[in-house]
């Protein structure tokens, strides 16, 4: 695999760097020596800039090395661990600049203990392989971390959303149209939005909406979407365009995942597409209401669906960046759980702030705990169908898990979807109960409010008399009987 311009540039520095170490020489000395001033060296070192060939012959002159070998792309042996790491393509697909780190730090650190930080790498690289971890699972992790450094609220696009919005619509329009957003994608795109676009693509079926490229760029919609769907669709698209965002996916559902900058901008659109359909300065008035009722109501988390024509994951999603900005409760996930029928239950969706909070995904093949909010609220969604039932669920609960301290008021909202588009899905919010998320929601002891006792997975959970259980507790006896034996040995042992 050929290596990249950047990383030659980042071996050329990393090799100067270490001939300058093992001579003892500090930037200021081979300044002095070679003429070159001390920050465009440092720069050289960075990976930043690549000397012309007088400049190099300087370099290789003061460090005492020929110019064929400083040139070489060939690594001395201790620096030889790095060599499958920059052919791997690791910087670029990387984003360590959005995480504060620079290429060239990383590299010196590895460069320092290669041999320890190289097998700390390679059994990472093991485990994803194991675990069946995908690209696009690393870069989704990623963007979770990236979310997380920024409590998920971006200043910089609701900024762009008000603009957005004081430039093609009134300020109080709001919940828009399908008519107004078209409007906004044909007179300043050029797009042709077709709602029944997908009918007759029999293999895009489970896709909700699918963008043409071009100068006449077209959106494909499924013609199964609701209302507040087709809305969402649009004002992403548009989120697309007006934040001018590219590499982007041109379908609703990730077929192939190319670069985290494209998961990026994929949700960047998404972020710009609730934050205009529920406006910061209207929202939050709205939940601080509901936030301060002293009993649970359900009918005002309804009636935000029922006044912003939203649908449920876009309202949680919305909570989730305002919850830390405007409120002080920053210790929280979001979750979304999927099924198609009542026996499997995948998280398609999860993102948590200030820490790894309960529940969470695993890549283990177990069974999340049928007491979650999250999945009981599935279960009463499918009895709702079989009466041919419609509307919103809504669902809250006291979550406190065993063998930990923790608990969570989680608030769950499910709808039925469409079978042509989907499974049926709910999305959860979960605010970890403390001190100062007690002062902002003012119904989190609500005695109405069913608290139980809930754990990650059904193998992993002590509670034999749980009647929800859907797998036997292996790997907690598993777990048990070590421990059991490791006491026994301490025991002999001792004596």
């Amino acid at each position: 695999m050929a290596i990249s311009q950047e990383n030659v540039k980042l071996i050329f520095g990393l090799k100067v760097r270490q001939l300058r170490i093992e001579k003892g020489l500090s930037f200021a000395q081979l300044s002095k020596q070679t003429g070159l001033s001390a920050s465009y060296l440092n720069e050289i070192e960075k990976g930043k800039k690549y000397p012309k060939i007088e400049k190099i012959n300087i370099l290789s002159e003061a460090l005492e090395v020929t110019f064929d070998d400083l040139v070489s792309l060939q690594l001395s042996k201790k620096l030889a661990p790095l060599g499958e790491l920059l052919q791997s393509n690791l910087f670029k697909e990387l984003p360590l600049e959005l995480f504060g780190i620079e290429p060239a730090h990383l590299l010196d650190l590895l460069s320092n203990a290669p041999a320890k930080l190289g097998a700390f790498l390679s059994t990472l690289i093991e485990i994803s392989r194991n675990y069946g971890l995908r690209v696009e699972s690393l870069y989704l992790n990623m963007l979770r971390s990236f979310q997380e450094m920024h409590d998920n609220y971006f200043e910089g696009i609701e900024e762009q959303v008000e603009s957005f919005r004081a430039q093609f619509f009134s300020m109080n329009s709001f919940p828009y149209t399908f008519e107004q957003l078209e409007e906004v994608l044909n007179s300043e795109y050029n797009y042709q939005v077709i709602p029944k676009g997908l009918q007759h693509q029999q293999e895009l079926k489970p896709l909700r909406s699918m963008t043409i490229p071009g100068d006449a760029p077209q959106l494909l919609m499924n013609p199964k979407l609701t209302d507040a769907q087709q809305l969402f669709t649009m004002a992403k698209e548009l989120g697309y365009q007006y934040l001018k965002l590219s590499p982007r996916p041109f379908t609703s559902s990730w077929i192939s995942v190319n670069s985290f900058e494209e998961v990026l901008n994929n949700y960047k659109a998404s972020y710009f597409a609730c934050a205009l359909a529920l406006p910061e300065n209207t929202i939050v008035e709205d939940l601080k209401k509901f936030l301060s009722e002293p009993q649970f109501n359900a009918d005002l988390l309804l009636n935000i669906l029922e006044t912003y024509q939203c649908t449920p994951e876009m309202l949680m999603h919305r909570m989730t960046n305002l919850l830390p900005k405007v409120f002080g409760i920053k210790e929280l996930f979001f979750l979304r759980f999927s099924t198609s029928n009542e026996e499997t239950f995948k998280l398609t969706k999860e993102m948590h702030l200030s820490g790894l909070h309960n529940p969470h995904g695993t890549a283990l093949d177990q069974h999340y705990c049928r007491r979650w909010a999250s999945i009981e609220i599935l279960k009463e969604l499918r009895n709702q169908e079989e009466q041919k039932q419609d509307g919103v669920k809504c669902k809250v609960q006291r979550s406190q898990y065993v063998n930990s301290d923790n608990e969570y008021l989680i608030i769950s909202l499910a709808k039925p979807s469409n079978k042509s588009i989907g499974q049926n899905s709910s999305v959860s919010i979960g605010l970890l109960i403390t001190p100062a998320m007690k002062k902002k929601v003012k119904f989190h002891n609500d005695p109405a409010i069913p608290i139980r006792i809930v754990n990650e997975t059904c193998e992993t959970c002590p509670l034999y008399d749980c009647h929800e259980r859907a797998a036997s507790p292996h790997v907690y006896e598993e777990a048990q009987r070590l421990n059991a034996m490791r006491k026994a040995v301490d025991l002999l042992t001792r004596k």
